[in-house]
């Protein structure tokens, strides 16, 4: 069986859009500012956007602080086509820490990580479907480390039971990945060393080498 090309399935969707003339509602979770910078810089000249900041799994609230400061510095500062907003959700520590109950020690990657990618993905579908947005989806498929599949599968299902179009991607593709990369030193942005949970930063420095 052939995996789906995601980044295929955005171009047909923009290419429908442009030909209708149609500059669609676009809410867009947001890991953080490194990731949101290409698919910002790409989807703000199809879409109007809202970036939504729900990270309940970041670690410590310092952290959180940190990168909800430069989300907001970085809209503010990227030249756009269409003008992108800026919506901070919850912090709901309590929430992430009761998902990951029994999975603690689990490696970054698997069950933990994909109830991580449904409660974040959940809450910007029921977002969008209250605010009345055309599509929803989420900043996390530009990691390397993120399963883009588990991701928009999970978007599909939310979009059929929420009734809000979920917006198919894999931003890593066409050196995606690479662009953000290049905007973030562009811009000098603040760009995390792990992923944002309290375990990704346990994983991180059991890496590390010792003196």
């Amino acid at each position: 069986m052939n995996q789906r090309n995601y980044q295929k399935e955005l171009d047909r969707t923009i290419e429908k859009l442009a030909k209708e003339g149609q500059v669609p509602r676009l809410l867009l979770h947001s890991c953080c500012a490194p990731c949101s910078s290409y698919v910002l810089e790409y989807l703000s000249e199809y879409f109007s956007i809202t970036v939504f900041y729900y990270n309940p799994n970041i670690f410590p609230a310092e952290e959180y602080k940190k990168r909800v400061e430069e989300q907001e510095a970085l809209i503010e500062r990227l030249p756009v086509k269409h003008r992108i907003s800026f919506l901070e959700g919850p912090y709901e520590q309590e929430r992430f820490y009761e998902l990951a109950k029994g999975l603690e020690d689990k490696p970054e990657g698997g069950e933990r990580c994909f109830r991580c990618y449904h409660l974040r993905l959940l809450e910007a579908v029921q977002m969008a479907k209250a605010a009345g947005f055309d599509y929803f989806t989420t900043t996390l498929s530009i990691s390397p480390l993120k399963d883009a599949q588990k991701l928009n599968l999970i978007g599909e299902q939310l979009a059929k039971e929420y009734g809000v179009a979920y917006l198919n991607s894999d931003f890593k593709k066409r050196d995606g990945y690479k662009r953000s990369i290049e905007l973030s030193w562009e811009y000098g942005l603040y760009r995390q060393d792990y992923c944002g949970c309290v375990y990704s930063l346990k994983e991180r420095k059991e890496s590390l080498p010792t003196a």
